[in-house]
């Protein structure tokens, strides 16, 4: 038998300190073994290194990356700052960075993100572009240019995102639309941001028909505030239950999840898993953050995200799905090597679950999308978040500038 790649004197996380070998033929991992007997064109040692899947950031703003330059810090402060009282008034101010948006800047700053993305072995992406009356379809022609440069490196889900609300923005919807058949891969919303309740369930209903139209997941920024009366992410859980979108819909932020009374939080976590919602926290773009460790002993998909890059809401990033876990160990208080490894599912197969993204996982017959990582444990990994040894992507291993 000849093998593409063959992975030798590697760690797993299933297998502890037992050294592997793991064999990839036609994109596929096609045996996990101690000896795995047969040739290969390449030949990796891995050292003693500990080898695992890819990493996935499950929530990127990548039209946005790298436009801090072009505001001030007035943005951000109203983000953070009073337990996120006036996250609504950052995200007004930072729309006017999309009064300048032209698909020739935003697809550079792209580039560069998601060039740190294949260094990182960041090879799954669910990328966010603004697409509203101001933005118009600026962000999504740069995104989805973008898709087709990277492919066989980085995977980006582009998802249509009407950053400024439906009903407050009417024509949103109309370009939301456009996008989907210009070929974006998700529908977005952002329900929370609109005035009223009956206004935020209109905004997730319109978002589902289009989804529903188009045979699209969906992917929506919820009760992103300091405020433990927002109800979106109720609304958008019953609403998939009602539609049968079971499983197509993913939840970002739900950072007033951090100020729900306990008997809330339980029915909120038995609705998420009823409808098989996927969740991405983004503890390091705000003060506030979902119930990550509830939601993971529960069953929930969840999943971490990198959310910005150096833009109105958050000054640094670097794609490097590691050093997102390694300051959620922080923020979250994460610290023992059990949570470590709930962390690292939260970056991995959690994600991916919590995606969508299918075939996914460091088992035979899976796609064989692998980094061989500068570390032998997950602790090790995680303290030092440095680049991988290898990137593997769809069985060929990357090369990445260093």
């Amino acid at each position: 038998m000849a093998y593409d790649i063959l992975i030798k004197n590697a760690k797993t996380r299933a297998t502890g300190a037992k050294l592997m070998q793991i064999a990839i033929e036609k994109g596929r991992i096609a045996k996990i073994a101690e000896q795995v007997s047969g040739d290969a064109t390449k030949v990796i040692d891995a050292a003693g290194n500990l080898v695992t899947e890819s990493f996935v950031n499950g929530h990127l703003h990548l039209c946005k990356v790298y436009t801090l330059n072009m505001m001030d810090d007035e943005a951000i402060s109203a983000y953070t700052d009073g337990g996120m009282g006036g996250a609504m008034t950052a995200i007004e101010m930072a729309a006017r960075v999309k009064e300048k948006y032209d698909e020739k800047w935003i697809i550079q700053n792209v580039r560069k993100a998601l060039d740190l993305a294949v260094k990182y072995g960041n090879t799954h992406i669910r990328a966010f572009a603004d697409t509203d009356t101001t933005g118009k379809l600026e962000g999504v022609k740069a995104l989805l240019k973008a898709r087709e440069e990277y492919k066989g490196r980085v995977e980006v889900q582009v998802v249509a995102f009407p950053q400024d609300g439906v009903v407050r923005d009417p024509g949103a919807e109309g370009y939301v639309e456009e996008a989907l058949k210009m070929g974006a891969d998700v529908v977005g919303g952002i329900p929370w941001i609109e005035y009223t309740d009956a206004d935020s369930q209109e905004h997730i209903d319109r978002m589902f028909r289009l989804a529903k139209k188009y045979n699209k997941d969906v992917s929506m920024l919820i009760d992103d505030a300091g405020d433990a009366t927002l109800r979106s992410l109720e609304m958008l859980a019953v609403t998939t239950l009602r539609e049968g979108w079971e499983g197509r819909v993913t939840v970002q932020h739900a950072r007033a999840m951090a100020l729900y009374p306990e008997p809330y939080y339980r029915k909120i976590e038995a609705l998420l898993k009823k409808g098989r919602l996927g969740l991405v926290s983004d503890p390091q773009t705000g003060p506030l953050y979902a119930r990550v460790k509830s939601l993971y002993h529960a069953g929930v998909s969840v999943a971490l995200g990198q959310d910005d890059i150096a833009d109105a809401y958050y000054p640094f990033g670097r794609n490097n799905m590691q050093e997102v876990a390694f300051l959620a160990a922080h923020l979250m208080n994460m610290v023992s090597r059990p949570d470590m490894e709930i962390l690292y599912d939260l970056i991995t197969t959690n994600a991916a679950k919590a995606l969508g993204i299918q075939n996914y996982g460091l088992k035979e017959g899976c796609d064989a999308d692998l980094v061989v990582l500068d570390a032998g444990s997950v602790w090790e990994a995680l303290w030092s978040h440095d680049y991988p040894l290898h990137v593997i992507k769809d069985g060929m291993e990357i090369t990445v500038k260093r």
